[in-house]
């Protein structure tokens, strides 16, 4: 694999990998708010009917809450999983490329000598 290719591949894992990460630490923000702010028992008036479990604590959200959270959630994850798959996938190749180099410096110090 070429350097232009490895290049490619490393940049490809970053915008995978940070929004990735962006999406865990913004459904965490939510996650954390929804613990301060909706009721621990359900509310019919409010259409809070929909239970969520944060840190082991029940509150009660709106339908609409839970879908954006969940989607949020499940978005962030696969994003994540996908730039962390190519991340690996880019080590593996650069260290097969350095390995290939290494060797091409060995045998030309040894046809040297």
């Amino acid at each position: 694999m070429n350097t232009s290719q490895l290049v490619t591949l490393k940049f490809f894992s970053l915008v995978f990998l940070l929004p990735g990460l962006a999406g865990l630490v913004l459904s965490a923000v939510i996650s954390t708010h929804y613990l301060d702010t909706l009721p621990r028992w359900p509310a019919p008036e409010e259409m809070r009917m929909t239970p969520r479990s944060i840190h082991g604590v029940l509150v009660y959200q709106t339908a609409a809450e839970n879908r954006r959270l969940n989607l949020i959630e499940g978005s962030s994850v696969g994003i994540f999983a996908v730039g962390m798959i190519l991340g690996a996938i880019y080590l593996e190749k650069w260290g097969s490329a350095r390995a290939r180099l290494a060797e091409e410096k060995e045998e030309l110090l040894e046809g040297r000598s």
